[in-house]
């Protein structure tokens, strides 16, 4: 039987169509993906994330640990609410999952908040709590709270009157990638469409409360097609499809994640990166499809070099009205590149991500 987040009654009402998505029954959309995708850019529109995972770690050696087990380097939260992206890595390197973690900084002990990919969830558990517990950090996954994400440059006059009057001032002056907390509720900004906006963390019963009062005030549901489409056109990652355990940080575009100082920092992957950091066997390029077609995963690529690579994520950018794509090409590939589309070779150009951002077209 699929799980199901507490607004599942809402996208019922709203007639969502509702897909499996990592063993959630998920809304894919309410009606129309592109008028959804054009809210976000345009006004403001609001995405069910409670499908994913909050994890709290607490301990004295909490921060100590957290240095060991991800890429990036969380000596970095040095201020209350501050947040940071990072990969959570094997041995070989490999991603096992993409993460946000923010530093809760308090007068009586400093606790972090993870929020980590509901597909990937049960794994993540399971690798983080063993190697917790040889620092004595207490793991408690979050299951009590769930949490909606806001986005759409309009976002900020909407949502104040609806964040408790104790943290308003505080959470509308958040810049990207901070947060703050009242127990219980937690605002954060570190979205996931290239447009501004805020993730509400929140218990259930505030979940469903918060996103009524949304609804109310005209703010557009939008589901997983519209936020896939945003994230792409935003150049953003994602896990299972532009990364995974075979794929390093290097080789996905994450490159900017690993926190390579202080060099004497052990953490689980490092020794692999570095065996690869100099010349790393694959990279990842962003597409813009010349002409017409449809960019989609999975499709063989060809370059002037001769090197060739795939297509990893791929879709028709509204924004843009042409079609884009993340990919994973060897290392060496230069030059002209062609994508091959139902038997045909047809030209790609090259540019470097995001390709749209703040409702601007960048490449």
């Amino acid at each position: 039987m699929l799980k199901t987040t507490a607004l599942h009654s809402r996208h019922q009402a709203l007639g969502a169509k509702l897909v499996d998505f990592g063993g959630w029954e998920m809304p894919i959309h309410y009606g129309s993906q592109l008028e959804e995708h054009y809210a976000v850019r345009s006004g403001c529109g609001m995405f069910d994330v409670a499908h994913m995972a909050a994890v709290d770690l607490h301990g004295a050696r909490a921060r100590e640990f957290l240095r060991t087990l991800v890429a990036n380097d969380v000596a970095k939260l040095k201020t209350p609410g501050k947040a940071l992206y990072t990969c959570m890595l094997n041995e070989q390197g490999g991603v096992i999952d993409d993460l946000i973690i923010y530093g809760m900084i308090s007068g009586r002990e400093d606790w972090f908040r993870l929020v980590v990919n509901a597909g990937t969830t049960d794994k993540d558990l399971a690798w983080i709590r063993p190697a917790a517990a040889k620092f004595g950090v207490e793991v408690k996954h979050r299951s009590d709270l769930g949490i909606i994400a806001v986005q759409g440059p309009k976002v900020r006059e909407i949502v104040g009157k609806h964040i408790p009057a104790a943290i308003r001032d505080a959470a509308l002056g958040l810049k990207a990638f901070q947060s703050v907390y009242s127990d219980p509720w937690f605002v954060a900004t570190t979205g996931y469409t290239g447009e501004d906006g805020f993730e509400f963390i929140v218990p259930h019963a505030e979940l469903i409360n918060l996103w009524d009062k949304l609804a109310a005030d005209g703010v557009r549901p939008a589901g997983l097609g519209a936020r896939d489409t945003l994230r792409l056109e935003a150049g953003m990652n994602l896990y299972g499809q532009d990364m995974d355990e075979s794929v390093t940080p290097l080789e996905c575009g994450l490159t900017w994640t690993v926190g390579w100082e202080p060099a004497d920092r052990v953490f689980t992957g490092r020794k692999a990166l570095e065996a690869i950091k100099a010349a790393p066997p694959r990279k990842q390029l962003g597409l813009v499809l010349e002409g017409r077609g449809v960019l989609r995963s999975h499709m063989p690529l060809r370059f002037a070099n001769g090197a060739t690579g795939e297509t990893t994520s791929g879709s028709f950018a509204p924004s843009m009205k042409n079609s884009v794509a993340l990919a994973r090409v060897q290392g060496h590939a230069q030059g002209a590149c062609e994508v091959e589309i139902r038997g045909q070779w047809l030209p790609c150009r090259v540019v470097q991500p995001p390709f749209v951002r703040n409702g601007k077209v960048l490449v």
